[in-house]
C-alpha cells in the first residue's frame, strides 16, 4: 500500500478492550468530576486565578477539539493521552506532538506491548533488577472507523516495521490530516493479537480500572509479572532475551 487511499477502514467494536499505563499517572479531577467538557474552559480559567499550576495537570486541552472531549468517571484514562504530550516520547503512530490512545483486543496483548517498552527504558538506563514500577490495567469499550492495517500482519509493511517508527508516524500524520479516527493494526509484540491507535478520545468509552500489576526485571528483561492485588505470579516466556 503506498498510499493512504489505498488502506481499507474497517468498524472497530471491542468490548473488554486493555489499556495498560503506569500507576504514576493519578486521575484528573477535571476530566473526572466536570462531566460536560463544554464547561472545562470557564474553570479552568477562573481557577488559573489561584492555582496557576492548574495546566500542569490538566495538560494542553486544546490539543483535542471541543467535540471530541469526553468527560465523567474514568475519563482521565481517556483524555489524559491527548493533553499530556511530548517530542520526547514518540510512539509508533505519533512523534509526540500529537496524542494517540493505544490500547490492545485483550489483556494478554496490552501486556506483551507495555513490557516491551517497559523492558526498553530499563536497559538503557541500566536498572538494577528487582520489582519494578506499578502498572494498572484499564478495561474499555472501542468503537471507531479506522483505517485497517490488520491485513499486513506477517508481511514487509513499514508502518509495523518492529524498531524504527518513521514510516508509521508519516502514515499516521497523513491519515490524521485527512480525516481519519485512527488505525486498526496487529500487534508487534504478541502474535495474533491486535492493538488499536485511536487519535481522540471519543473513540473509546467506559473506562473501568482493573488489576494492579508489578513487572519484575532481571537485569537483562522482564521476566515475571505479579497481580498485587492476589499476589499471584506469572512467568513470561514468550519474549526474546534482548528486550531492544
Amino acid at each position: 500500500m503506498s498510499r493512504t487511499t489505498d488502506i481499507p477502514v474497517s468498524r472497530v467494536e471491542w468490548k473488554g478492550a486493555v489499556r495498560i499505563i503506569r500507576s504514576a499517572f493519578p486521575p484528573i479531577d477535571l476530566f473526572e468530576d466536570i462531566a460536560d467538557p463544554a464547561d472545562w474552559s470557564l474553570l479552568i480559567s477562573a481557577e488559573q486565578k489561584t492555582n496557576p499550576r492548574i495546566m500542569a495537570t490538566i495538560g494542553n486541552l486544546d490539543l483535542v477539539p471541543v467535540d471530541r472531549r469526553v468527560g465523567g468517571s474514568g475519563a482521565s484514562y481517556l483524555m489524559a493521552p491527548f493533553t499530556h504530550v511530548s517530542t520526547d516520547r514518540p510512539s509508533r503512530f505519533t512523534d509526540g506532538s500529537c496524542g494517540v490512545l493505544y490500547v490492545g483486543d485483550r489483556f494478554e496483548t496490552a501486556l506483551f506491548e507495555t513490557i516491551h517498552h517497559h523492558a526498553r527504558f530499563m536497559a538503557q538506563t541500566k536498572e538494577a533488577s528487582g520489582w519494578t514500577s506499578q502498572f494498572r490495567e484499564i478495561v474499555m469499550s472501542v468503537d471507531a472507523d479506522l483505517h485497517d492495517l490488520r491485513t499486513l500482519a506477517g508481511e514487509p509493511a513499514p508502518a509495523l516495521h518492529p524498531d524504527s517508527y518513521a514510516a508509521s508516524q508519516a502514515l499516521a500524520a497523513n491519515l490524521r490530516g485527512a480525516g481519519s479516527e485512527g488505525i486498526a493494526y496487529p500487534s508487534i509484540r504478541n502474535s495474533g493479537g491486535e492493538c488499536v491507535a485511536l487519535f481522540y478520545p471519543d473513540c473509546a468509552s467506559n473506562p473501568v480500572q482493573g488489576r494492579h500489576l508489578d513487572y519484575h526485571w532481571d537485569g537483562e528483561r522482564v521476566d515475571l509479572v505479579r497481580d498485587a492485588g492476589s499476589g499471584a505470579v506469572f512467568r513470561i516466556i514468550d519474549l526474546p532475551a534482548d528486550p531492544t
